[in-house]
C-alpha cells in the first residue's frame, strides 16, 4: 500500500503542498502529487506550484477561512525554504 510518505517522496513536496495543489486543481492527493512531479520537471514549474498555493490562500481569505489560509501560508513558507531559487523570482 502506498503511504503518505511515498506520495511525498514521489514528487519532492510535503503533504501540505500536495494538498494545496489538489485543492487548487480539485484532485485527490495521489493525482496532485503526480501533477506536482510533472510540474517540477518543467521550466517555471516551481513558480506554477507557488502560484497555485497563493491562489488557494487568496480564496481561503475571501471565504473568511483564516485558519486554512494560515495553514496554506505555512505550506508556501516551506516551499520557499526548500527552494531558495524562488526568492529571486
Amino acid at each position: 500500500m502506498i503511504s503518505v510518505v511515498d506520495i511525498c517522496d514521489l514528487c519532492g513536496l510535503d503533504l501540505e503542498q500536495i494538498e494545496a495543489i489538489g485543492e487548487h486543481e480539485h484532485l485527490p492527493d495521489v493525482a496532485a502529487a503526480a501533477l506536482a512531479a510533472y510540474l517540477l520537471h518543467m521550466d517555471h514549474g516551481l513558480e506554477k506550484v507557488r502560484d497555485m498555493i497563493v491562489d488557494d490562500i487568496t480564496s481561503a481569505l475571501a471565504q473568511k477561512r483564516k485558519a486554512h489560509a494560515a495553514q496554506l501560508l505555512m505550506a508556501l513558507r516551506h516551499l520557499y525554504e526548500q527552494n531558495p531559487s524562488l526568492h529571486s523570482n
